[in-house]
């Protein structure tokens, strides 16, 4: 299964980081990543595998939600079945 992760806030140095370290800790593996700067404002998102991940998907979404408190930043994590069936016609 994927997920879809998007962050975006005042653009600062270390974001990818450590979003990126995150999802090492926890086993989530970035398949594919977009991202850009505009005038001062950052923003991303990736796509990654979460095969490997070692905690349910609540628990990693909760450590993502710390880290953009702690970061400035808004991150939201979702699903690829929420996402599908979002989409789904």
């Amino acid at each position: 299964m994927k997920a879809v992760i998007t962050v975006t806030g005042k653009d600062s140095m270390g974001i990818i980081a450590r979003v990126s370290e995150l999802c090492t800790e926890y086993g989530a593996n970035i398949v594919d990543i977009s991202q850009t700067v505009m005038q001062e404002y950052f923003a991303m998102i990736m796509l990654v595998d979460l095969e490997r991940m070692d905690v349910p998907f609540g628990v990693f979404s909760d450590e993502l939600d710390k880290l953009a408190a702690a970061n400035g930043l808004k991150i939201h994590a979702m699903h690829e079945d929420v996402f599908n069936s979002m989409h789904r016609i």
